[in-house]
């Protein structure tokens, strides 16, 4: 009798492991074109200088030709596909007295566009890319400044990913969003963010593209295959029980960001196999910044995703010949094809994600000196079931689960709650499964 109840278990866990592949996620890899791609990295680089505090008038030149330019390409994909996109300026004046790099009051503006969900409207999901650059001096407006991978890439790929999406029909929304004033301190972020809190939104998470392009590293390093996802373990909104709770409890590196992170990470193994997803268990870079932090301050989800090997000859940098290294981030440099792979790691998140139910609203976990752990949760519309997952406390990734139907708690005999963490996703029908929720309570039996 074992015999065959184990041989039913691993046909159904192979059956569900079929179920996680939906052939519209391949469709959506082929549909990204590296051609396009190089044609508006391009074009972003061609605009001169896109520093947050250039030329607005100029229909050539300066950070205003390139927004206005960035929401006629959004509402040129809106039109394709039948007004599905609400394309607008969202903008925030920032005073000089704000920061060192305002040096005189502006108006940052972003550039949003909006693809409606049809049954969770106000639930989003967000890809960014950042439409400034900058030379050496961040507060030098008129140089030359290409940012053709920083981060003309980043931006490129957030418009490709609304050309190969805006086709089809999803369950929440997507927001592609163009965010300025990243070089000169965060601001376009930081005032879409609040944007966001403002209006209610409920932000499933940010995937920020900040330097997609670039294939060879300053260390000599070259590979169009790896790249890194940055994620920050805990909300900096936790509340002080919060904490307490996890000092008992366990949860250091289980926030919702984290939790993003390894969505993107899975997927991304599923659909795209070549590629090696890095998962990095910091903020962001080494005492750097990005426009995902902003969100984070917000306590929203939110991950940076770029390219794993940097060439800071080619960031922030007046263009010049010096002891004969070449500085600059101009075109040359940019590997299109790599750029395309990332915004396909990136489409497919969002559409997995759009697809896929809301997670449970709340996960609770019990099993204290008990043989086997125990977990409960609130049930969720649409979900047609949920998946039960654990790891050992020192797995970066989500390695084991069970699959479950039709109700909302499960005990998993001989899994002891002390060896493992664990979590709770919903299902939806099509297989697209909601980020990971880590228990936020304890019960007793």
């Amino acid at each position: 009798m074992k015999k065959y109840y184990l041989f039913f278990t691993i046909l159904l866990c192979y059956s569900l492991l079929q179920a996680q592949t939906d052939t519209r996620i391949y469709e959506i890899i082929d549909a990204v074109s590296t051609e396009r791609i190089q044609e508006d990295i391009t074009r972003l680089a061609g605009f001169g200088t896109r520093h947050t505090l250039s030329d607005t008038v100029s229909q050539t030149r300066g950070i205003g030709a390139a927004r206005r330019w960035i929401k006629q390409e959004f509402e040129a994909i809106s039109k394709s596909c039948g007004g599905c996109l609400e394309v607008f300026y969202q903008r925030n004046l920032v005073k000089a007295s704000e920061n060192e790099r305002i040096p005189e009051d502006v108006w940052v503006v972003n550039v949003i566009a909006i693809q409606r969900g049809k049954k969770h409207p106000n639930r989003y999901i967000m890809m960014s890319g950042d439409i400034d650059s900058r030379v050496s001096d961040p507060n030098n407006a008129t140089s030359d400044s290409p940012g053709a991978n920083d981060n003309a890439s980043g931006m490129a790929g957030t418009i490709e990913a609304a050309r190969v999406l805006s086709k089809y029909s999803f369950e929440n929304s997507i927001i592609y969003a163009g965010l300025s004033g990243e070089e000169q301190g965060l601001f376009g972020g930081r005032g879409l963010a609040a944007y966001a809190r403002e209006n209610q939104w409920q932000l499933i998470g940010v995937m920020n593209n900040d330097m997609i392009g670039n294939t060879t590293g300053v260390d000599g390093v070259v590979s169009n295959r790896d790249f890194r996802i940055f994620s920050e373990p805990v909300p900096p909104t936790e509340t002080e029980q919060e904490r307490r709770s996890r000092r008992f409890y366990g949860g250091e590196v289980d926030g919702i960001s984290r939790q993003l992170a390894r969505y993107v990470y899975r997927t991304t193994r599923t659909y795209m196999p070549e590629m090696n997803p890095m998962l990095i268990y910091r903020l962001d870079r080494f005492g750097r910044g990005g426009h995902h932090r902003p969100f984070n301050d917000e306590g929203f989800a939110g991950i940076r995703i770029m390219e794993a090997h940097e060439n800071y000859t080619q960031q922030h940098q007046d263009i010049r010949t010096e002891d004969g290294i070449a500085y600059g981030d101009l075109l040359e440099y940019v590997d299109f094809g790599y750029a395309a792979k990332l915004t396909s790691v990136n489409a497919i998140s969002l559409a997995s994600l759009a697809w896929a139910p809301p997670g449970p609203e709340k996960v609770e976990i019990g099993g204290i000196v008990a043989p086997a752990a125990q977990l409960r949760w609130t049930p969720v519309e649409g979900a047609k079931g949920y998946k039960v997952y654990w790891r050992d406390t020192t797995s970066p990734t989500w390695d084991h689960f069970r699959y479950v139907d039709k109700t909302t708690e499960a005990t998993l005999e001989g899994i002891v709650i002390d060896n493992f963490f664990f979590g709770v996703s919903a299902v939806g029908p099509d297989g697209h499964e909601s980020p990971v929720v880590f228990p936020s309570g304890v019960f007793r039996n």
